[in-house]
């Protein structure tokens, strides 16, 4: 009970320490595993592990092959979220460069890998690929923590977020493809009856979990399901689809639950992100626990096994030839350049998913005495920490070195997708300034796209904006929506990440009564509130430019924009074209010259009131 406790305990901890150290939680869990694993034997009294995964007739959680089951069980769940992230839509969206690295990119790890596995280790040709294969997979769970904090060119994170989500669940589907195909012929040759078995495991596999994700998805769209019971009855198919799978034809359980998420997540379900949500978490908790228990698993023979030149010399060919090698064909006639080509190539650090499954065949094909195996494990477990350790603490200095490393962060985010929002985010992407709308509103989110607007369909109280590595370029925050309490929170919460050339929002109606009181991050002018902004976007659905004399004359202005409800100044636009925006302490702007424009919503400025407009006193 203690080591169970205990591995639940420090694998949360390990959670927790990767978030505040905005490192891959994968780092930790396998850290901590190895120190009271392997590791922990050269310094216990009786050479002893701390926590012992398997039973060996003193101490151990799990006796025979438990563990064995366990990590099976837990892998399955873990594909069967990863498969449903993987959207149609996204891979047709995503561009030739990120379709060309999660398949030509995915031809080079997996040839070139193989044959230096082969060749270095003199492995097998079939563990060598099974190796290779392994090591195709990088995974969103490692490269954001890498890249959130690294102001980067929109297209570069594009590529390396993109790559890491579309590339999970195929790098997953291809490892367990090679792993069906040395299972059938288990050390013999690869005769026409275990071809036979190798496309009995892919029509099971493919058929079972095509089958069992229409037959969960009508019960979800019929309701035959209650809300509360949905989640865990979800959890149950999964599991019944891997241990079912697998009893038809022996090991195709996972290539079975792989699919099932890929078609359920292809499907218009209604309560698809609620379902996503829960796996996260649970798969969280799963991933907390498995990575601690297969690390401590591993044995000092096995850290002996791959402790000389030769794991070097193939860490080395991985990094440094097979990675870019994968990313220079595959970004060959783009409009990237060679500098951001040499980043991407750069970052590839190795998942979850390759550590997982690695562990799960691995211990298979030593069971069934494949020449080998036992290699498998502690190298990709090498390639994992060795990718990630080299990625977390060289990717800044990298992205600086090549010059790819943003010195400005001059993106807006804009909190709130309403109309009038979606009016200044087209003027500002029309400026050439990268702009993104959030809103929890689909709606809203849906006609900000159709604009050709970024728009994320997020809620500010979720972690998944501080996630978000495509806004790592981002350095002003306005929030834009009704509530008073959502903006003032927005401001809060994101102000350091988001906000550091400024952070901005409306004013609520008791500042709008109180000039003198008007925040320092309020936005356009005291007077300017939500109602106004709707009204002033319904009546006149435009965003014009006015050019200006003096500061007299940029006084004059927003006088008369204080008195009229049709008119709300946004920007201030520089002789060079850079935007400035207005705040509600619009006393900050000191000189204005010839070149300056005003920029804002609503009704056109009549230029005969505003000669013959006086200041107030």
């Amino acid at each position: 009970m203690l080591e169970l406790a205990g591995i639940i305990i420090l694998g949360i901890l390990a959670q927790w320490m990767a978030w505040r150290l905005k490192l891959p939680a994968i780092l930790p869990l396998i850290l901590i595993g190895l120190l009271v694993g392997p590791i922990a034997t050269l310094f216990t009294a009786d050479g002893s592990k701390l926590i012992e995964p398997i039973w060996n007739g003193k101490n151990g959680l799990f006796p025979g092959e438990g563990l064995y089951y366990f990590v099976s069980l837990a892998i399955s769940i873990i594909l069967f979220e990863g498969g449903l992230t993987l959207k149609r839509s996204e891979i047709q969206n995503v561009g030739p460069v990120i379709t060309k690295l999660i398949t030509v990119g995915t031809l080079v790890t997996f040839f070139a890998a193989g044959i230096a596995a082969h060749f270095i280790f003199d492995l097998s040709w079939q563990m060598s690929f099974l190796f290779s294969a392994l090591i195709i997979v990088t995974g969103p769970t490692v490269i954001t923590p890498i890249l959130r904090n690294i102001p980067l060119k929109k297209d570069i994170s594009a590529v390396l977020k993109w790559e890491g989500i579309l590339i999970d669940p195929i790098g997953a589907l291809v490892a367990v493809l090679v792993f069906e195909f040395i299972s059938v012929g288990e050390g013999q040759a690869y005769t026409q009856t275990a071809l036979i078995e190798f496309g009995k495991i892919i029509l099971f596999g493919f058929t079972f979990g095509f089958t069992f994700a229409h037959a969960l998805a009508f019960a979800i769209k019929r309701n035959f399901i209650p809300h509360y019971l949905l989640n865990v009855v979800s959890l149950s198919v999964v599991l019944l689809v891997f241990v079912e799978s697998d009893v038809f034809a022996h090991e195709s359980g996972l290539l079975a639950v792989v699919i099932m998420g890929m078609v359920m997540g292809n499907m218009d379900l209604p309560n698809l992100k609620e379902l996503l949500y829960f796996k996260e978490s649970l798969s969280v908790l799963l991933i907390s626990i498995l990575f601690i228990l297969l690390a401590a698993n591993m044995n000092i023979s096995d850290l002996e096994l791959i402790y000389n030149w030769n794991t070097a010399i193939l860490f080395a060919v991985i990094v440094f030839v097979v990675r870019p090698l994968g990313v220079l064909l595959s970004t060959q006639g783009s409009s990237l350049r060679t500098n951001e080509k040499l980043f991407i190539g750069w970052v590839g650090p190795r998942g979850i998913v390759a550590a997982g499954i690695a562990s799960l065949f691995g211990s298979k094909l030593l069971i069934k005495g494949e020449p080998g195996a036992e290699y498998i494990t502690p190298l990709v477990f090498m390639v994992v920490l060795g990718t990630v350790l080299l990625n977390a603490t060289t990717a800044r200095y990298i992205a600086r070195l090549l010059g790819v490393f943003l010195q400005q962060s001059n993106g807006i985010l804009i909190i709130g997708a309403s109309e009038f929002s979606r009016l200044i985010g087209e003027y500002l992407k029309k400026n050439d300034r990268h702009v993104v709308l959030i809103d929890n509103n689909p709606t809203n989110v849906e006609q900000a796209k159709e604009l050709g607007l970024e728009a994320i369909n997020a809620n500010v109280y979720s972690d998944t904006l501080a996630d978000n590595i495509e806004l790592s370029d981002v350095g002003y925050l306005m929030a834009l929506t009704g509530n008073t309490e959502i903006n003032r929170y927005a401001i809060d919460k994101f102000e350091k990440q988001f906000g550091e050339n400024g952070s901005f929002r409306l004013v609520s109606n008791e500042e709008m009564n109180n000039p003198e009181g008007a925040p320092r991050e309020g936005l356009f002018s005291h007077t300017d509130d939500f109602i106004k902004l709707v009204e002033a976007s319904r009546k006149f659905p435009a965003i014009h430019e006015i050019a200006l004399k003096d500061k007299s004359h940029y006084d004059r202005l927003l006088a008369i924009s204080n008195s009229d409800n049709d008119i709300v100044p946004i920007f201030l636009k520089d002789p060079e074209g850079d935007l400035k925006i207005i705040s509600s302490q619009s006393k900050d702007v000191q000189a204005i010259t010839d070149g300056f424009q005003l920029v804002y919503l609503g009704k056109m400025f009549d230029e005969e009131s505003v000669v013959n407009k006086a200041l107030p006193a």
